[in-house]
């Protein structure tokens, strides 16, 4: 056999297996809760195109769009991030949004905002070869449960003459809330978009604590007040397969709790932040979900924004194990953001 026979036959080898290895990619999806466009802060909106440059973020789910004086929030952070370099799509949406480095194919109001009790906004998004169907929420913040055993009412958070911790009533006001029919409305229609062969991802702000963080190894801790219960939105989406990112990676919430609210804020003061001033009410509320999907999978998570929490009415400095971005100077919200990382086959 000759030398340039040889040479075709081991060449013939290394090409099938380069033509046929999968392409990955870098997948980073954030949810930040940017407080009412960033105007609570002084320079707060700047620091949300600081922040969402930094985190080299991909796909980013937004809380509190409001398009002030009729300008859409979506253009302008649309605008000025291609003035600074950086090439984002976005349509307009109100109370929850969707900003991507990649096309949006359609964006739709899927669960419209009505007398302020929460919205999802969903965007089908092309990756490459694949589609992405993208759910940012922003919940419903009324009859929020997660106060009444901290000794407040959630719609009013006047104090409550004693804490309310009979699970059957706390579930009961949860179920008042908007936040289950829109979770309800989620669920349904990612069963669609998995039958189009569409990969789901859902970020929010739930203004709802999970199930997962709620357990008996916690339960006198952060004014639980001895309360173990299956908080509905989260308890939903996991019987329905969704996966919770930051849990994935960090199932100990007494190690990682990942509290995202309240966030100590050093440009304001410490009575802006807060909803229950007496009590510790630190708890995760800012979520990442997806579904099982063989083109995706998760590789890193971590919360984005101060260290620092609040709790009684005072800075907490946080012992945890959480793994933290701190940002790069003016942080826009009382919420911590959080950041997924996820790989992505093509």
């Amino acid at each position: 056999m000759t030398i340039f026979k040889w040479s075709i036959l081991l060449i013939i080898p290394f090409l099938f297996i380069n033509c046929t290895k999968q392409k990955e990619l870098s997948l980073r999806v954030l949810q930040f809760n940017i407080w009412q466009e960033g105007t609570i802060v002084p320079n707060g909106y700047s620091a949300i195109l600081d922040e969402v440059i930094n985190a080299k973020a991909d796909l980013i789910a937004l809380s509190e769009v409001r398009n002030y004086k009729q300008k859409s929030l979506a253009k302008r952070l649309v605008r000025d991030l291609k003035e600074r370099g950086f090439t984002f799509y976005s349509d307009s949406s109100q109370d929850s949004g969707i900003l991507s480095k990649y096309p949006i194919v359609k964006q739709e109001a899927f669960y419209p905002v009505i007398d302020d009790r929460g919205s999802v906004t969903k965007a089908v998004i092309k990756i490459g070869d694949k589609e992405v169907a993208f759910y940012s929420a922003h919940l419903d913040y009324r009859n929020c449960a997660i106060y009444l055993p901290r000794g407040y009412d959630g719609s009013t958070w006047k104090p409550l003459d004693a804490p309310i911790t009979d699970i059957n009533l706390l579930l009961a006001d949860n179920l008042k809330s908007k936040r289950i029919e829109a979770i309800k409305n989620v669920i349904a229609d990612a069963k669609l978009e998995e039958e189009l062969g569409r990969i789901v991802l859902l970020a929010g702000d739930f203004n709802e604590a999970s199930h997962r963080d709620w357990i008996k190894e916690n339960k006198d801790l952060y004014e639980h007040n001895g309360v173990v219960i299956p908080w509905t939105s989260t308890t939903m989406l996991e019987e329905d397969n969704f996966i919770d990112a930051y849990r994935e990676i960090y199932p100990n919430p007494i190690t990682h709790p990942g509290f995202t609210f309240p966030c100590y804020n050093v440009d304001l003061p410490v009575e802006r932040v807060v909803w229950a001033p007496k009590s510790d009410e630190r708890d995760r509320i800012d979520f990442i979900f997806y579904k099982p999907n063989s083109s995706i999978s998760l590789k890193d998570i971590f919360i984005i924004g101060p260290k620092q929490s609040v709790a009684y009415s005072k800075v907490i400095d946080e012992t945890s194990e959480d793994v933290f971005q701190t940002p790069l100077g003016v942080w826009p919200t009382d919420h911590k953001a959080v950041l997924g990382e996820f790989i992505l086959k093509l």
